[in-house]
């Protein structure tokens, strides 16, 4: 090995170079983090900000003259319609679904459950109950109205998902088992994106939806409204998009996976706070 003299001290060439990348990787590394830090403070300001005037309020009120107004070829409001706690009862169902109904002997989550009502006290076929379930562009979606609404009425509350019969259960062993379940041309689950701390995608970061305090902060906070979309969007076209993004057969509308993924988040979400409607990116 070659040896070289400097200011009468024996350095070997290969540790120096070792000592240097490893400053360096240091400093890259201490960099950053730091970034990061900046990243992360600048968009929880910049959400902060924006949530002092979120456009989301306005899905609100339509969402409530939507569930108030006689439509259908019944010609009938939704204000009978029982979403788990009662006929007509708005405050507070949306923290505790999906869960059991027995006239349709389903678990349902907040978006099934309407579509169900649209067509029995509505007159709604089915094909028009779930039409336009996703806003487009110049087309505004009913639907994403109704559950701002809904889920605005149980703002502030506790997340209790319950488990309480055969049926919720069955649907929270789906959902666990879709949650790890890896599929597609890419061989993604949702676990491999939401099962671990500190992920991130860009800038967004990615909860770790296996961890109490992670799923609560989560779980609660949709419907939001989009930012880069212009629109609120609901939990089941969080669904529709992130099994898009893994390139996984797409699902239908309203989907019983996706209500079983819900039951198996909800479950780790409980005791959390419904923060709905917020605003993402």
């Amino acid at each position: 090995m070659s040896i070289c003299v400097r200011n009468r001290r024996m350095v070997d060439p290969m540790h120096s170079r070792v000592e240097l990348f490893a400053v360096i990787a240091f400093a890259l590394a201490a960099g950053h983090a730091v970034a990061q830090a900046n990243t992360e403070e600048g968009i929880a300001q910049y959400r902060q900000m924006l949530q002092e005037g979120n456009p989301a309020e306005l899905w609100e009120a339509r969402g409530e003259a939507l569930f108030q107004q006689k439509r259908g070829p019944k010609q009938a409001s939704l204000e009978q319609c029982d979403l788990g706690l009662g006929p007509g009862v708005v405050k507070g169902v949306y923290a505790q679904l999906p869960r059991y109904f027995k006239d349709v002997n389903q678990v349902q989550d907040v978006e099934a459950r309407l579509v169900t009502c649209m067509v029995k006290l509505q007159g709604f076929s089915l094909d028009q109950a779930t039409a336009n379930h996703f806003s487009k562009p110049d087309q505004p979606s009913d639907m994403e109205a109704l559950v701002t609404y809904i889920a605005a009425q149980s703002k502030g509350m506790k997340i209790n998902v319950p488990l309480s019969n055969a049926r919720e259960k069955e649907a929270y062993g789906i959902g666990e088992r879709l949650f790890y379940r890896r599929a597609g041309p890419h061989d993604f689950s949702c676990a491999t994106c939401h099962s671990e701390s500190g992920k991130r995608i860009r800038l967004q970061e990615l909860p770790n939806l296996t961890l109490t305090q992670e799923a609560q902060n989560i779980y609660g906070s949709w419907p939001a409204y989009r930012v880069s979309q212009g629109t609120v969007r609901t939990m089941q076209h969080r669904m529709y998009d992130c099994y898009w993004q893994m390139r996984h057969p797409q699902v239908d509308y309203p989907a019983e996976a996706v209500t079983a993924l819900e039951v198996f988040m909800g479950r780790s979400a409980n005791g959390g706070e419904v923060t709905a409607p917020t605003l993402k990116r």
